[in-house]
C-alpha cells in the first residue's frame, strides 16, 4: 500500500519518480529565504510558483532550525502557521501540505485544518518518554504520513553509520509501536543536522544504507553549509550547482523524493536522473 493524506488529498507515487519538495519558510529567520514569506497573501503567491515550477509537495516551516536559530513557542508557531495552510487549502485543494514541526500539539493543529504530512526534524523524539512519543502517537491517531529525520544535538559519533541508523530504527520502532503503519513512514538522514561536513557528505555518498533500512527516503542538501563548503561560496543562494549534484547522487542511491529551494533548477535533473535509475522500464 502506498501514503495516505487524512485528508483524502492524493499523495503523489513515490515508487513511480523522485518527488520533490517546495521548501516554504514562514520564518524570518530561515538562513537563506527568512522573511520573504511575510504574510497569507504572499504566501498565496509563493505556492503558485512553486507549484507551477513543479513541486509535488510544499513543505511548510514556521521555526527555524538552522543552527543557532532561536527556538519559538507553539502559539508563535501555529500563528505563522494555521492561517497559510487554510488559505492554500482553499486556493490548491488537491495540493499535498506538509507542515516541517516537531511539537505534537503544532502537527495536530495543522493536520486539523488540513495539512497532510508531517515532517519532523527531531524524527518523533521531542517530548517523547517511556510512555511513547507524542508526535507518533498525534500522526498515528489522525492517520498522517510521518517522515522521520535523524538529528543529534551535537556531531558526537564513536561509530558514525551505526550510531545513525539504530537513532533511525528507534525512531521507526517508536512511530510503529504507537500505532504509525509502515507504509506512512518516511525517513531523512538529517544532511546539516548535528553532523560535520565530512559526516554529511558520507550521508549522501552511502545513502542506499538509509534506503535499505526499507522506508522511503526525504534528502534535503538544499543550499546548506555544507555545499558552500564543497563550492568555496558564502552565498547560500550560489551553491546550486552542489544541491542539485548532490540530489542526483541521492536519487542513484535510492532517495525518493528531494527538498529543495529550487524546484524549477532541480526539475530536469531529477527527470534525467530517474531516466538513468529505472532504465527502459520507467
Amino acid at each position: 500500500m502506498s501514503w495516505r493524506s487524512p485528508h483524502g488529498t492524493p499523495l503523489p507515487d513515490w515508487r513511480k519518480r523522485t518527488l520533490i519538495m517546495g521548501i516554504m519558510n514562514l520564518t524570518p529567520d530561515s538562513f537563506s529565504d527568512g522573511g520573504q514569506v511575510a504574510d497569507v497573501e504572499s504566501a498565496v503567491r509563493r505556492a503558485e510558483i512553486l507549484v507551477k515550477e513543479g513541486a509535488d509537495i510544499l513543505d511548510l516551516g514556521a521555526e527555524s532550525t538552522r543552527p543557532g536559530a532561536s527556538p519559538v513557542d507553539a502559539r508563535t508557531e501555529l500563528a505563522r502557521l494555521l492561517p497559510v495552510i487554510k488559505a492554500l487549502r482553499r486556493q490548491f485543494p488537491a495540493l499535498p501540505i506538509s507542515i516541517d514541526t516537531y511539537k505534537a500539539s503544532v502537527a495536530q493543529a495543522g493536520i486539523e485544518v488540513g495539512a497532510d504530512i508531517v515532517n519532523d526534524v527531531e524524527g518523533g523524539r521531542f517530548e517523547a518518554d517511556s510512555k511513547g512519543s507524542p508526535m507518533a502517537s498525534a500522526c498515528a491517531r489522525l492517520h498522517c504520513p510521518l517522515i522521520l529525520m535523524h538529528r543529534r544535538p551535537t556531531p558526537s559519533y564513536q561509530d558514525f553509520w551505526p550510531e545513525v541508523l539504530a537513532d533511525l530504527r528507534g525512531s521507526i520502532r517508536v512511530s510503529l509501536d504507537a500505532g504509525v503503519p509502515a507504509e506512512q513512514l518516511w525517513t531523512d538522514p538529517g544532511f546539516g543536522f548535528g553532523k560535520t561536513p565530512a559526516q554529511n557528505i558520507m550521508l549522501v555518498r552511502n545513502l542506499e544504507l538509509i534506503a535499505a533500512l526499507g522506508f522511503p527516503v526525504l534528502l534535503g542538501t538544499s543550499r546548506k553549509s555544507t555545499l558552500g563548503l564543497m563550492m568555496k561560496e558564502a552565498d547560500p543562494l550560489k551553491r546550486l550547482p552542489a544541491g542539485i549534484a548532490t540530489a542526483v547522487w541521492g536519487v542513484a542511491q535510492g532517495c525518493s523524493m528531494v527538498r529543495t529551494h529550487d524546484v524549477a533548477e532541480l526539475r530536469p535533473f531529477l527527470v534525467a536522473a530517474d531516466a538513468l535509475r529505472h532504465g527502459t522500464d520507467g
